[in-house]
């Protein structure tokens, strides 16, 4: 989601599919819609081909399995995980490990996770479920970003030139807070550079 983006106003002649695709673009920004997308679209695969039957004529291909309640239970677990993603956008992390978990366990429990569509979809929504990361909005009083050279801090003089009091009229700057005036007051330098210890 771009936190700087416009905020829209409906219009008074705005259509209603314009305003239906505005909010659902607002909804969907806000949350890891991708993720859950891809999540939920990779649990049908899995869940559908184990009960799969295929009719050629008189001929029927049945895929059914022995880890066919397997395959159920991974693909409705992965549905839910891809709804959770949507509406409860907070469980992000769990969602997507679950996801990634449940998309490898579907390799042998459920025809090589749905003849690997299922299997592909949930560990790309499982990662996009991880990536995903919540927009913050700028303050109001926030500096422009100004692009610069890689090293060039943007301070001006007087902000770089006030927390290095700086001496007398010709600008010298003198030791900061953290650093001792002279360097014969710290005890590595006292007694002409020898440590008494005792």
């Amino acid at each position: 989601m771009n936190p700087q983006a416009p905020v829209y106003v409906r219009a008074e002649d705005d259509a209603w599919p314009t305003v239906v695709y505005y909010h659902f673009h607002a909804w969907s920004g806000r949350r890891p819609f991708w993720a859950g997308l891809f999540t939920l679209l990779g649990g049908f695969p899995i869940a559908y081909f184990p009960y799969a039957d295929l009719r050629l004529g008189n001929v029927s291909l049945a895929m059914a399995t022995t880890g066919g309640a397997g395959a159920l239970i991974i693909g409705v677990l992965l549905i839910t995980l891809g709804l959770a993603l949507w509406f409860q956008e907070t469980i992000r992390v769990f969602a997507g490990v679950a996801a990634i978990l449940l998309a490898l366990v579907s390799i042998p429990v459920s025809n090589l996770g749905g003849f690997f569509i299922g299997f592909t979809l949930s560990m790309v929504g499982g990662a996009l479920a991880l990536a995903w990361a919540p927009g913050q909005p700028a303050e109001e009083g926030e500096r422009p970003v100004v692009d610069q050279q890689p090293g060039v801090v943007g301070l001006t003089k007087a902000e770089a030139t006030a927390d290095m009091g700086v001496q007398g009229t010709q600008g010298i700057p003198g030791p900061r807070g953290t650093e001792t005036a002279h360097a014969s007051e710290t005890t590595a330098h006292a007694d002409g550079g020898r440590n008494s210890a005792g």
